[in-house]
């Protein structure tokens, strides 16, 4: 049966979803030209007048922090998690090399009590004289003396701290000069690197005896070193003790270039960043040192 309409009933309502859906499509067709209204707006707004922009956005920023925080924790907390994981990985790794070395080190720590063991009883043996007691003071580099045919220092150290003409100059482990002037508060090192510096050396590996010597250059050279020596780069030259100015075995360089024009040896220590040197005495006679002077009380 087919219901009639007969004027007394009303007719049906529109549904509320049709409504709602009418509206959006509305809202779709105008919210670009409404997001482009909105900006021409707060421009104008914005030159008439700044301060009122301004205090919007920061109303507008308030507004949103909690928003912004309670999103931005749980990020925090997980880069805080990868972050941790990560350190915890790396400290694994660590203690695995650590482990490593110190088993190494037990190692060569049982070593050493084998050979001071053997070298203490070969000692009595032979009646072994002891070297004398190294001595030395810590002073501070206040000067670097400039000029192209110069390679030196000055220290504040002088006579009266117990610093004498020729004795070495270490930075760290490594020989880097010895004492050419001394005053009563203040002495002059001369660097390796300088062309009047000698000193005895010999190549570790080798033991082939030489001659360092500057040349002014960033790098010292060897001389007197036979045309079939065994030098190869990475040697390393130590002082060999001979004709008495120095002890045997101060470090100082290590090969670094073999060409036709000689061996240049590279410093141990970067010779233009020192800032403190160690003047030592290692018991050599007077009249090797060059002047006769006597140690300070200092010593």
């Amino acid at each position: 049966m087919l219901n009639r309409w007969d004027g007394s009933v009303k007719p049906p309502s529109v549904r509320p979803a049709a409504r709602l859906t009418a509206l959006r499509t509305l809202l779709q067709r105008f919210s670009f030209l409404s997001l482009i209204l909105t900006s021409l707006a707060l421009m104008v707004l914005g030159k008439v007048d700044a301060q009122l922009v301004e205090d919007l956005r920061a109303r507008v920023i308030d507004a949103f922090v909690p928003i912004l925080d309670a999103i931005s924790r749980p990020a925090a907390t997980a880069a805080k998690v990868v972050e941790q994981i990560t350190e915890l990985q790396e400290i694994r790794h660590d203690n695995e090399q650590l482990r490593l070395e110190n088993a190494r080190l037990l190692q060569w720590r049982q070593a050493a009590l084998r050979l001071e063991a053997e070298n203490t009883s070969l000692r009595s043996l032979l009646h072994f004289k002891a070297e004398p007691p190294v001595r030395y003071i810590t002073a501070r580099v206040i000067a670097v003396p400039g000029g192209s045919f110069l390679r030196s220092l000055v220290v504040l150290a002088g006579r009266r701290d117990g610093v004498r003409r020729g004795q070495a100059a270490l930075a760290g482990p490594s020989m880097v000069g010895r004492v050419v002037e001394v005053g009563e508060w203040s002495a002059r090192i001369l660097l390796i690197t300088d062309i009047n510096h000698r000193v005895p050396v010999i190549l570790e590996n080798s033991r082939q005896r030489a001659v360092l010597t500057g040349d002014n250059s960033e790098l010292p050279r060897l001389l007197y070193l036979p045309p079939d020596a065994p030098v190869a780069v990475g040697d390393r030259v130590v002082t060999s003790g001979h004709g008495g100015m120095f002890p045997p075995g101060l470090p100082i360089g290590v090969v670094s270039l073999i060409n036709e024009r000689g061996v240049k040896v590279q410093p141990l220590v970067d010779l233009s960043r020192i800032e403190h040197l160690r003047i030592v005495e290692f018991g050599l006679p007077d009249d090797l040192l060059g002047d006769g002077e006597r140690p300070g009380p200092g010593r």
